[in-house]
């Protein structure tokens, strides 16, 4: 209704584009309840869909309407960092980890070359229990990577080098055409990619596929063409080269477009067929959940699950109620500040939001997990200490000494074989007083000084391989006698590596003493 109450406001061309895409989403209402029982069968567009793929996609439909995952992009050159940034400040580990193939050059973080990177953080995650979602911001076939994000000021316009930007219509046509030179460059630089992809498909990693995103808007390269030589012409080029050029199988397709906020950007425009697509996405930016944009996408997908592909702030729990079919999303790499840490707690503490610590998600991902031969989740990650901790007194369990003797910071620096910890102890009367310690990992002794008096100091890791045991024994002089002191630390990781837990149980002067100290990973 609201549509046709703004009409009023429009010249009389934007009415009539507005009266085709209402007529066009009626039809496809229509159609759609037709084909949501087809839909609803969960049958990936590719016949030839891995076993991993077919069970990556039931998920998403198993989920719509009752849960909403959370997501987080890291740059392609950070593997994880982005998501681990996200799980400090939110408390919680997202469930899906999403990166991009790159396009910049060497040491940027959207650099091409951290590829084979990808290719092994991607791997790693799928182990974890993380669902891994890839874009791609494609080079243009006008240029040879790297390119720059955005055109430079003096780029010459007749031959695009950037991701942003537009080609020339006859260039655009040609990529289209097979046998001309930008066809031969576009297919060499999508096979450039799919060397990458065949390597996940190798490892069985099943992969949410994101191609040419946002291709509604005209502001990338690809986006924004309609008529013969379109923007959904060229995504069904690149299907075509991916699923029966190269045979990937490991691939599920999402349809990708950005708010459809101006007539040229309707979705009936884009929409490539639903044997192109396996999932619609959407991406929004400040918050501009409008209704309208899940009703029309929720038409076109004729039943296909619904995900926010890009975020820059998740959907409040009000948005979610309106919009129950959003299966997941995730937040922009840098954006986890743009919403409180307060806003975070509320979204979290709602039982459809799942996180990749969350027991409930665990049980949802148990199907999926068995379908790729993976053990049930929660995994236990060998630990990874490096990195530095503060302490959290309010956290840690203290005897009657206090937090005199507790270090207020340590940093950590941890490889196969050694563990060197700095500890930084506050000093009331000077300045701060540091320790290094070096421990062999291997259960060696490792021989130091504390306080002058000589330190012998073994590290094994517990049985599990979930806890590092410290064990030390320093010998002092006392009134001419010497007095042995012994000391055991249990270091345990909580919250998936952001919380640090010793447990120290030392015999001392003043007897024995048993204290829990706690601290965040900064």
């Amino acid at each position: 209704m609201h549509l046709f109450a703004e009409a009023k406001f429009m010249n009389g061309s934007t009415i009539m584009l507005l009266k085709q895409f209402v007529l066009g989403l009626c039809v496809n209402l229509f159609c759609g309840s037709m084909l949501f029982t087809a839909a609803q069968a969960g049958e990936p567009v590719n016949p030839n869909a891995s076993t991993e793929a077919r069970a990556l996609l039931k998920l998403l439909y198993d989920i719509s309407g009752k849960y909403t995952l959370t997501g987080q992009h890291n740059y392609p050159n950070t593997r994880d960092r982005n998501s681990q940034f996200a799980a400090r400040y939110t408390g919680e580990m997202p469930a899906i980890w999403s990166t991009d193939m790159g396009f910049a050059e060497d040491g940027d973080t959207d650099s091409y070359l951290a590829r084979p990177d990808i290719v092994q953080e991607a791997i790693r995650q799928h182990k974890l229990g993380s669902l891994v979602t890839i874009c791609w911001h494609a080079v243009p076939p006008t240029a040879d990577e790297p390119v720059t994000f955005r055109p430079s000021h003096d780029a010459d316009s007749t031959r695009l080098a950037s991701v942003q930007g537009q080609l020339l219509d006859e260039q655009f046509k040609d990529v289209l055409t097979p046998g001309t030179e930008l066809y031969e460059k576009w297919a060499a630089q999508v096979d450039s990619v799919a060397f990458y992809l065949q390597k996940l498909q190798q490892a069985r990693v099943p992969i949410l596929w994101r191609p040419y995103h946002e291709m509604n808007g005209d502001w990338f390269w690809w986006g924004g063409r309609i008529g013969e030589y379109s923007t959904v012409a060229l995504y069904r080029q690149m299907f075509d080269r991916l699923v029966h050029h190269h045979k990937l199988d490991n691939l599920i397709w999402m349809w990708s477009v950005d708010r459809a906020h101006q007539p040229r950007m309707y979705y009936s425009q884009y929409y490539p067929g639903e044997d192109y697509l396996d999932v619609v996405s959407l991406d929004v930016y400040g918050s501009d959940f409008s209704e309208a944009y899940y009703d029309s996408l929720k038409a076109l997908a004729h039943g296909k699950p619904l995900v926010l592909g890009e975020v820059g702030n998740p959907p409040t729990l009000e948005i979610l109620q309106a919009q129950p079919l959003w299966g997941f999303w995730v937040v922009w790499a840098g954006m986890v500040r743009n919403t409180t840490k307060e806003e975070y707690q509320t979204l979290l503490a709602s039982p459809r939001i799942l996180t990749l610590d969350d027991p409930a998600h665990w049980e949802v991902m148990a199907p999926y997990r068995r379908a790729c031969n993976l053990p049930p989740l929660p995994i236990q990650e060998s630990p990874n200490l490096n990195g530095t901790w503060i302490f959290d007194e309010q956290a840690s369990v203290l005897d009657r000494f206090g937090a005199g003797n507790a270090a207020y910071k340590l940093e950590i620096a941890q490889d196969e074989k050694v563990l060197i910890t700095r500890r930084y102890f506050i000093v009331e009367w000077g300045d701060d007083r540091v320790t290094v310690d070096t421990l062999k990992l291997d259960g060696t002794e490792s021989i130091a000084e504390l306080f002058n008096a000589p330190r012998v100091t073994t590290a094994t890791w517990s049985e599990k391989g979930d806890m590092l045991v410290i064990e030390s024994k320093t010998t002092f002089t006392r009134g001419g006698r010497p007095i042995e002191m012994s000391a055991t630390e249990k270091w345990r990781l909580q919250k998936r590596g952001l919380i640090l837990s010793i447990e120290e149980t030392a015999t001392t002067f003043r007897g024995e003493r048993t204290v829990t100290m706690v601290y965040k990973k900064q």
